[in-house]
């Protein structure tokens, strides 16, 4: 069995637990911001959305580079390594996620960089009250899509013969 690989699959089943938190504590602060008409709530909701999105890139990183060996550079490399993620590499691996997936996450994507280039007090309350709403049901195909990858990269690992050493 390849390690590397059975280490991944374990990493993408351990950060989905992880992820499944950070969505339920995004949830829990719209519910309190609107509870009690505080706006400060929606600050730690922005950033349980920053680390949701982040905590999907990472995932995405380890596998472009242990899975494809490539990841991607410049300026654009967090669109392309999302563009990476959704397409099948023939020979290697299939898409890692789907294209109503890949749609929806490239939204957590663009507002991980309001997160991180904006004053809190300027993000848009509608737009954060959105993606918390969809974050869900997101969350919920995403972790079957990325489950379902996981088994792929243990079938890969037993498949593989080990090197010796």
């Amino acid at each position: 069995m390849t390690s590397e690989l059975a280490r991944l699959a374990e990493r993408i089943r351990l950060e989905m637990n992880e992820l499944e938190m950070i969505v339920d504590r995004a949830v829990t602060g719209v519910i309190r911001a609107k509870q009690y008409q505080d706006d400060i709530y929606l600050d730690g909701v922005a950033l349980n959305l920053h680390a949701f999105y982040t905590g999907i890139e990472r995932l995405f990183e380890k596998i472009a580079a242990n899975v494809d060996g490539q990841l991607p550079q410049g300026a654009n490399w967090h669109k392309v390594l999302l563009i990476q993620m959704g397409r099948e590499v023939p020979g290697l691996r299939p898409a890692v996620i789907s294209d109503e997936i890949h749609v929806f996450l490239d939204e957590y994507r663009g507002f991980r960089h309001v997160v991180r280039n904006i004053y809190t007090y300027k993000f848009d309350p509608l737009r954060i009250d959105t993606l918390v709403r969809n974050a869900k049901q997101l969350f919920e195909q995403l972790k079957r899509e990325m489950l379902a990858f996981a088994d792929f990269l243990d079938f890969l690992a037993n498949q593989t013969p080990s090197r010796s050493r």
